[in-house]
């Protein structure tokens, strides 16, 4: 049923036709709206047979699900920003369990500076924890994926974070067709989970491992991934069968078949690319896109494929690593490997700064010319960054930054006491 809601409700509807049997969450923005809905719905019975824990933080949260998944209850909670953090251990914990957690990841920059809007600095710094990492571009993607996430999470038994841009998705209003029961039961069976805990048959999970099997161990989780690198394309296939609509994948192409130059993106900002690459194509330039939906696994192949023929490639992420560059970009270029065309990666809309079409426009004519720098901050204000580097030469002290940047650039800073 095609609905007009907020994308944090079309996710807990969603959600909530996948029968998750335990809800735990502690509220952060921008992802409160989603468990707020689940909540309600547990309390007026619309989502019978699930229990809904109200927990005192995010590292709880995680940790509840990883008990009740392991106890053989098909699990579910949502964070966002500081609050993945908070539970980065129970984060290792739940893959290096192999526990079939679904978990949606309301993507929000991390601080400090304190900033509540939309980057991918969150889901970036778990990149390497061994969850496996699904990117909406749109509010109907955002509530397919889930159906296909806890379907893929039991059948290759591991945790899956669902990440959707914080307020530009979770907070907008589109239209959702929202499926029925019938046609998510049709899709995802019952869970039968592979290992439950009893308490007639008591075992020891997440026990010591020393070095003469930990090795091992870590195999095992990157051969299930591998597993699921094959395995989400057959199930994105066998979605668009049973609902009618293309959603997920490892990636997705746009007017790439005679591209010269691609721009590789994730994430919600490839609506407002694929609008600007529109208009070029208008201007007679043969630019496509190629976006990620699958950043872990990385779908090296698939990526190494699509770009083949073209001149050159533009990586545009929401995240960079300090001291180094991007991140996806570094990725794009282990699939690039041996391969003649330059890559220039692109940081942008780092805390929610707007990522316009102008800005593109002249940043993707600078790299159709072939003058754009290897790494590039979109519309970065280098005056102010500039003064500040100045000051921090002719006083020879690290100082306080952040404090004097943001005085520059006129943001007023409370001070506490």
């Amino acid at each position: 049923m095609l609905k007009q809601c907020e994308g944090s409700h079309a996710v807990a509807a969603t959600v909530a036709l996948c029968r998750p049997e335990v809800i735990c969450a502690y509220p952060i923005s921008p992802q409160t709206h989603i468990v707020e809905g689940l909540s309600e719905m547990v309390r007026d019975g619309t989502l019978p047979g699930c229990e809904f824990i109200n927990v005192e933080s995010e590292f709880a949260a995680l940790s509840v699900a990883i008990g009740s998944s392991a106890a053989g209850a098909r699990s579910y909670t949502a964070t966002a920003s500081q609050g993945l953090l908070y539970m980065a251990e129970a984060v290792w914990n739940a893959s290096g369990l192999g526990l079939p957690i679904v978990m949606t990841l309301a993507n929000r920059a991390i601080g400090a500076p304190i900033n509540i809007w939309n980057d991918h600095t969150d889901s970036m710094s778990m990149r390497d924890a061994g969850w496996i990492q699904l990117f909406a571009e749109n509010n109907q993607e955002a509530a397919d994926l889930h159906i296909q996430a806890f379907r893929l999470a039991e059948e290759v038994s591991l945790p899956i974070m669902v990440c959707m841009d914080g307020f530009i998705l979770t907070h907008a209003y589109e239209g959702v067709d929202i499926p029925t029961q019938e046609q998510v039961d049709a899709y995802l069976p019952p869970y039968e989970p592979r290992q439950v805990l009893d308490p007639r048959d008591p075992v020891s999970i997440g026990a010591m491992v020393g070095p003469e099997a930990f090795t091992e161990v870590r195999y095992l989780a990157h051969a299930k991934q591998m597993q699921a690198l094959e395995l989400i394309p057959q199930l994105a296939a066998e979605f668009q069968q049973k609902f009618g609509r293309d959603s997920g994948g490892l990636i997705r192409q746009y007017r790439m078949e005679d591209a010269d130059t691609v721009v590789i993106a994730l994430g919600s900002v490839l609506g407002t690319i694929k609008d600007t690459i529109d208009d070029l194509r208008d201007e007679g330039h043969k630019i496509g896109v190629l976006g990620i939906t699958s950043f872990r696994p990385f779908p090296l192949t698939e990526i190494r494929d699509a770009v083949s023929h073209v001149r050159r490639v533009v990586v545009v992420e929401k995240c960079f690593a300090v001291g180094i560059g991007g991140i996806v970009s570094r990725d794009v270029r282990s699939a690039m490997r041996n391969r003649p065309q330059p890559l220039y990666c692109v940081v942008a809309g780092l805390g929610g700064r707007a990522i316009t079409k102008d800005s593109l426009h002249q940043l993707f004519m600078t790299a159709i010319d072939d003058k754009l720098e290897p790494l590039t901050f979109l519309d970065l204000d280098w005056n102010a960054v500039n003064r500040e580097l100045e000051r921090e030469r002719l006083t020879r002290r690290s100082g306080p930054i952040a404090e004097n940047l943001l005085r520059d650039l006129g943001v007023v800073a409370a001070r506490v006491g």
